[in-house]
């Protein structure tokens, strides 16, 4: 199936779906990322991010595997979990392109914004011309919910939703709106 055909078959993700994931990303900061290789294969790593709204930013190296297949195909995968024992929303799977940040001003505010979020990983930063700055835009988003020891998922498309969200993202009420 084509992400055009994928958008097509998920309604539209709505307001109490998307402060439920912007208030799970916003809590974690770990999440499988997985690219496709030049052979075909997938390749799955964990890297660290930072998210703004649905907006996810992470940092490989210039020289890196990583960097050399998004460059040639831009499409992700990427899967994010609480490891928080919770009712409601536990994970996110999101289907997206990754492009890479060149602007040092967006780079810089983004240095600002992991300051502020995560204080103790700051050292990791991209501060140099080593690291390379990418933007994950989802298009395609899989919110995952357990309830009485049951899962279940509820996908949904994607358009300017992926914006920057003027509420608080660290919201954590709209689990039980998600479905």
């Amino acid at each position: 199936m084509t992400a055009d055909r994928d958008r097509q078959a998920y309604p539209p993700i709505h307001g109490s779906a998307v402060e439920t994931v912007v208030g799970l990303m916003s809590r974690e900061r770990l999440m499988n990322l997985g690219v496709n290789r030049p052979d075909g294969w997938p390749q799955v790593t964990t890297v660290g991010y930072v998210n703004e709204g649905l907006n996810l930013y992470f940092v490989t190296g210039q020289e890196s595997q990583k960097r050399a297949n998004l460059r040639a195909d831009t499409r992700v995968s990427l899967s994010i979990h609480t490891v928080a024992a919770v009712e409601g929303a536990v994970g996110v799977s999101m289907a997206g392109h990754a492009h890479e940040v060149v602007d040092p001003a967006e780079i810089e505010r983004l240095n600002q914004m992991i300051f502020k979020r995560w204080p103790a990983v700051s050292v990791y930063c991209p501060a140099t011309d080593s690291v390379a700055v990418f933007r994950i835009k989802p298009e395609l988003i899989c919110a995952i919910s357990a309830h009485e020891s049951r899962s279940r998922s509820e996908c949904f498309s994607l358009g300017d939703a992926a914006g920057p969200m003027a509420a608080d993202p660290l919201a954590t009420g709209a689990e039980a709106r998600l479905f």
